[in-house]
């Protein structure tokens, strides 16, 4: 049965922030979540659950597709808000050089990261028509876009979040070269934690905050898709279900 539930140092320069983002060796080739809980695979090599359709409405899917198209989902989300943020009104106006600098690459990386997984799962999947993930609508509910204070602290839980996820999912990843993929990514989706978090609170320690990082491990937080999603639904209108991710 499903049911649905809300998706349950010293501040660098501008010129070595711009290079501490910069993106490389990653190309592009060729009413909320609903989620199910309790649900675990009971498929095989032979019958895998891949991505689609069941009952009317996407499933994410299972092993390594249905952990590429929940990434897919969230690289939506993020590229989706950072084109919102860059083609904004007050863009200009209300962000500074730097801010406006920053924000733009990581529009830059976040549509680079959704087409790479969009053409990849279509490369990939046995039948894509109809097996991969629609375009996802979101709403934003009262977020200013032109507003600093509120866009700052928007991708600042976006890019915690998403740093979060990918730490989550590789513990999910069968295939090496999806573990590889999903290790630069996520290691570019810190960056953009860091620089979003030195820019709300710069000359601080912030941008490896003890709320992101376990002062006794010295590792990130990990999240599980079922914690993700929980926190996506605040932004995703589009139905899906992730019936077979933990």
């Amino acid at each position: 049965m499903e049911n649905k539930v809300k998706i349950c140092k010293v501040r660098p320069s501008f010129t070595s922030r711009r290079s501490f983002l910069k993106l490389s060796g990653l190309t592009v080739v060729g009413a909320g979540v609903l989620m199910a809980t309790g649900c675990s695979s009971n498929s095989d090599d032979n019958n895998p659950h891949y991505p689609g359709l069941r009952n009317g409405v996407f499933d994410l899917g299972e092993g390594d597709f249905g952990v590429l198209t929940y990434a897919y989902a969230l690289e939506q989300l993020e590229a989706d808000f950072y084109t919102k943020v860059v083609n904004a009104t007050g863009f200009n106006s209300n962000f500074s050089l730097e801010e406006r600098t920053v924000l733009t690459d990581l529009y830059n990386h976040e549509v680079i990261h959704r087409e790479f997984f969009k053409a990849a799962l279509t490369g990939a999947l046995p039948n894509p028509t109809s097996q991969l993930l629609p375009t996802l609508a979101f709403d934003y509910g009262t977020l200013n876009f032109s507003n600093r204070t509120q866009v700052l602290a928007t991708a600042k839980a976006l890019e915690d979040t998403g740093v979060a996820a990918y730490n989550g999912a590789g513990k999910l990843l069968t295939n090496p070269d999806y573990l590889l993929l999903a290790g630069k990514i996520v290691s570019v989706e810190a960056r953009h934690a860091s620089a979003i978090r030195s820019l709300i609170n710069p000359n601080s320690k912030d941008f490896a905050g003890d709320d992101i990082v376990n002062t006794d491990t010295g590792l990130d937080t990990v999240k599980d898709p079922s914690q993700v999603l929980a926190i996506a639904d605040g932004f995703i209108t589009t139905n899906f279900t992730a019936l077979y991710l933990p």
